[in-house]
Protein backbone atom coordinates (compact mmCIF):
# COMPACT_ATOMS: atom_id res chain seq x y z
CA UNK A 1 0.00 0.00 0.00
CA UNK A 2 1.30 3.47 -0.86
CA UNK A 3 0.34 6.90 0.41
CA UNK A 4 -0.62 9.47 -2.21
CA UNK A 5 -0.38 13.16 -1.27
CA UNK A 6 -2.00 16.19 -2.90
CA UNK A 7 -1.45 19.87 -2.20
CA UNK A 8 -4.19 22.30 -3.22
CA UNK A 9 -3.71 25.89 -4.37
CA UNK A 10 -3.99 27.18 -0.78
CA UNK A 11 -1.25 24.82 0.40
CA UNK A 12 -3.50 22.29 2.18
CA UNK A 13 -2.05 18.78 2.09
CA UNK A 14 -4.32 15.78 1.53
CA UNK A 15 -3.15 12.17 1.72
CA UNK A 16 -4.83 8.85 1.01
CA UNK A 17 -3.75 5.24 0.71
CA UNK A 18 -3.60 3.19 -2.46
CA UNK A 19 -4.17 -0.55 -2.43
CA UNK A 20 -1.73 -1.03 -5.32
CA UNK A 21 0.45 1.03 -7.65
CA UNK A 22 -1.88 0.65 -10.66
CA UNK A 23 -4.38 3.16 -9.28
CA UNK A 24 -5.71 5.43 -12.02
CA UNK A 25 -5.99 9.07 -11.05
CA UNK A 26 -9.48 10.42 -11.51
CA UNK A 27 -9.01 13.36 -9.17
CA UNK A 28 -8.41 16.95 -10.19
CA UNK A 29 -4.92 18.22 -10.69
CA UNK A 30 -3.30 21.01 -8.72
CA UNK A 31 -2.50 24.01 -10.89
CA UNK A 32 -0.63 26.69 -8.97
CA UNK A 33 -0.04 28.92 -12.01
CA UNK A 34 -3.65 29.14 -13.24
CA UNK A 35 -3.87 32.93 -13.01
CA UNK A 36 -0.58 33.37 -14.89
CA UNK A 37 -1.64 30.84 -17.52
CA UNK A 38 -4.96 32.61 -18.07
CA UNK A 39 -3.24 36.01 -18.31
CA UNK A 40 -0.76 34.69 -20.86
CA UNK A 41 -3.52 32.99 -22.84
CA UNK A 42 -5.38 36.31 -22.97
CA UNK A 43 -2.21 37.96 -24.24
CA UNK A 44 -1.79 35.29 -26.94
CA UNK A 45 -5.43 35.68 -27.97
CA UNK A 46 -4.95 39.44 -28.21
CA UNK A 47 -1.91 38.98 -30.44
CA UNK A 48 -3.78 36.52 -32.64
CA UNK A 49 -6.74 38.88 -32.98
CA UNK A 50 -4.27 41.57 -34.04
CA UNK A 51 -2.91 39.23 -36.72
CA UNK A 52 -6.43 38.65 -38.03
CA UNK A 53 -7.13 42.40 -38.19
CA UNK A 54 -3.78 43.01 -39.89
CA UNK A 55 -4.56 40.42 -42.57
CA UNK A 56 -8.08 41.83 -43.05
CA UNK A 57 -6.59 45.32 -43.43
CA UNK A 58 -3.98 44.13 -45.94
CA UNK A 59 -1.04 45.08 -43.73
CA UNK A 60 2.55 44.42 -44.72
CA UNK A 61 3.49 40.72 -44.60
CA UNK A 62 6.62 41.41 -42.53
CA UNK A 63 4.50 43.13 -39.86
CA UNK A 64 2.10 40.16 -39.83
CA UNK A 65 4.98 37.71 -39.42
CA UNK A 66 6.39 39.77 -36.52
CA UNK A 67 2.98 39.67 -34.84
CA UNK A 68 2.79 35.90 -35.44
CA UNK A 69 6.15 35.58 -33.70
CA UNK A 70 4.58 37.28 -30.67
CA UNK A 71 1.71 34.76 -30.77
CA UNK A 72 4.16 31.85 -30.97
CA UNK A 73 6.22 33.23 -28.08
CA UNK A 74 3.12 33.74 -25.93
CA UNK A 75 1.94 30.17 -26.59
CA UNK A 76 5.40 28.78 -25.79
CA UNK A 77 5.42 30.70 -22.50
CA UNK A 78 1.98 29.32 -21.58
CA UNK A 79 3.21 25.83 -22.37
CA UNK A 80 6.26 26.29 -20.13
CA UNK A 81 4.04 27.32 -17.22
CA UNK A 82 1.67 24.40 -17.72
CA UNK A 83 4.54 21.93 -18.01
CA UNK A 84 6.19 23.36 -14.89
CA UNK A 85 2.95 22.93 -12.96
CA UNK A 86 2.48 19.43 -14.32
CA UNK A 87 6.02 18.33 -13.51
CA UNK A 88 6.10 19.88 -10.02
CA UNK A 89 2.74 18.51 -8.94
CA UNK A 90 1.03 15.93 -11.13
CA UNK A 91 4.17 14.15 -12.26
CA UNK A 92 5.66 14.04 -8.77
CA UNK A 93 2.42 12.42 -7.56
CA UNK A 94 2.49 10.00 -10.49
CA UNK A 95 6.07 8.93 -9.82
CA UNK A 96 5.42 8.55 -6.09
CA UNK A 97 2.40 6.34 -6.77
CA UNK A 98 3.99 4.33 -9.61
CA UNK A 99 1.61 5.76 -12.21
CA UNK A 100 3.53 5.06 -15.42
CA UNK A 101 0.53 6.01 -17.59
CA UNK A 102 0.95 9.68 -16.60
CA UNK A 103 4.57 9.59 -17.73
CA UNK A 104 3.53 8.16 -21.11
CA UNK A 105 0.80 10.79 -21.50
CA UNK A 106 3.29 13.59 -20.79
CA UNK A 107 5.71 12.17 -23.35
CA UNK A 108 2.93 12.01 -25.96
CA UNK A 109 1.86 15.58 -25.20
CA UNK A 110 5.41 16.91 -25.50
CA UNK A 111 5.92 15.05 -28.77
CA UNK A 112 2.74 16.57 -30.20
CA UNK A 113 3.71 20.05 -29.04
CA UNK A 114 7.20 20.02 -30.53
CA UNK A 115 6.07 18.47 -33.81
Amino acid sequence: MSVHTHVDAEGHVYSHDHEDSTHLHNHGHVHTNTKQVLNRLSRAIGHLESVRRMVEDGRDCADVVIQLAAVKSAINNVTKLILTDHIEHCLVDAVNSGDEESLKKLEEAINKFVK
